[in-house]
């Protein structure tokens, strides 16, 4: 069976996008997303994004990350396909509905509402999550924030003197997180700007993650380091993230499409 492609990214986070909305596709086996997602010998991706029909909004999207997990949320991914659906859209996503629109070579999207409750992380055990008792070397009193995917927050003085490749998995996979986390690392430059890096569970370091973006933002709001909207340098460069206490969060940013092609169904099992 060929099945078609579209290669596509949001500030260098590229996708595989498998559109199935008209021609379902058998289903998704955690090996053979690995196997396309690999740079080596497949099309190579940080996530593969399967669209199907949705009986409750104009499409559903389901996000796989490199390693075969299936994951809640990708703001980046989000903002991939709204351009290619080309006008607004209601989408199903296990992290719930997200409201996406195109706009000037991207799109804004709206996340919907941030989960600050420890078991909403969710955390091994109760806690603050404004200012977590935890530490690992020299990333301490981090936040968490859930935004349809787990983010536990650092902020530093310079987030590019951080080890991330060697700290983010082990993060990651701590046992205070019973699903793993998303590790974030910030520096705020100023009252509308953070700069920030992210190790994204079973992708790990990526030049952009949306649902980071958010995560970091919000929470550097809750602790008035920054006011809204403010702009978020990641490596690929830079998302607008707008929230209030109380509301939905908006992330607005560029997204591309790279090229087409086409696969071999069993080429990846």
């Amino acid at each position: 069976m060929r099945v078609p492609f579209i290669k596509m990214h949001g500030l260098g986070n590229d996708f595989v996008v498998l559109d199935a909305r008209e021609n379902a596709l058998p289903a998704l086996e955690r090996q053979r997303v690995f196997a396309i997602a690999d740079r080596h010998t497949g099309i190579g991706c940080d996530q593969l994004i399967l669209l199907e029909q949705s009986e409750t909004a104009d499409f559903r999207m389901r996000i796989f990350n490199a390693d075969g997990g299936e994951v809640g949320a990708c703001g980046n991914a989000t903002r991939a396909v709204a351009l290619l659906h080309g006008k607004e859209a209601r989408i199903e996503t296990s992290g719930g509905m997200l409201i996406a629109s195109p706009a000037g070579g991207g799109a804004s999207v709206d996340m919907g509402t941030p989960h600050f409750e420890w078991d909403a992380i969710p955390l091994g055990y109760a806690m603050d999550t404004l200012s977590m008792p935890v530490g690992w070397e020299m990333l301490d009193s981090p936040g968490a924030v859930n935004v349809g995917n787990p983010h536990v927050i650092f902020f530093v003085e310079d987030t590019d003197a951080i080890p991330l490749d060697r700290l983010g998995p082990e993060i990651e996979n701590d046992p205070l997180f019973p699903e793993r986390v998303n590790v974030n690392v910030a520096t705020v430059e100023s009252r509308r700007r953070i700069r920030l890096r992210v190790w994204e569970r079973g992708a790990g370091l990526t030049r952009a993650c949306g649902t980071g973006a958010c995560a970091t933002a919000v929470h550097a709001m809750r602790r008035k380091l920054v006011d809204s909207p403010v702009t978020v340098a990641l490596p690929g460069g830079e998302l607008v993230i707008e929230w209030q206490d109380g509301g939905s969060i908006l992330m607005t940013g560029p997204a591309a499409e790279s090229f087409r092609g086409s696969f071999e169904w069993d080429d990846y099992a």
